[in-house]
């Protein structure tokens, strides 16, 4: 088995580097591999990506699309059948969601959706709940309770923002 300290890279995978403009001797000489006169053989020539010879490119010729706007709310799903793993009479909320491997990662709020069936009476607070999702709670004989979206701290915004825009009385 090879280990980390006996590694060899395999024969034949790597070429000496072409060293270009070094005298007649070496055979790239003179005009380094360009040939003679012409556009390419200039420096600085027009060899960017994307470049067309003066055309408008492709990038340019198609029209701009699409739009995500930076302050978009971001709900983690959860399903009903999702919620068949609590015990009976839980509480199901955020935290719970994320204690279980339900919700991974940072999101705005939670959103529950009806897909599968729930069968326990279970408390659920969640920042959106759809129709069925509701319906299926309250049919189970639990109770929704549906948290306000709170984007950030009472207390953080009014640090971020103490004093921006008042003008200060001149002494």
């Amino acid at each position: 088995m090879t280990t980390l300290n006996n590694l060899k890279r395999p024969a034949n995978s790597w070429h000496r580097k072409k060293r270009v403009g070094r005298g007649q001797g070496s055979g790239l000489g003179k005009t380094a591999g360009r040939g003679g006169k012409g556009q390419k053989a200039r420096s600085g020539n027009m060899r960017f990506e994307g470049f067309e010879g003066g055309q408008s490119p492709l990038q340019r010729r198609l029209p701009k699309f699409g739009f995500i706007s930076p302050n978009r709310t971001i709900y983690a799903v959860v399903n009903l059948a999702d919620l068949e793993a609590f015990d009976a009479g839980a509480t199901v909320d955020e935290a719970a969601l994320k204690t279980r491997g339900l919700v991974k990662g940072r999101y705005d709020g939670v959103k529950v959706l009806g897909n599968g069936t729930l069968t326990k009476k279970l408390t659920v607070r969640a920042h959106k709940l759809s129709a069925t999702a509701r319906e299926a709670v309250e049919k189970a004989g639990g109770s929704v309770e549906e948290l306000p979206l709170v984007a950030h701290k009472p207390e953080s915004a009014a640090k971020a923002h103490s004093g921006k825009g008042v003008k200060k009385a001149k002494s």
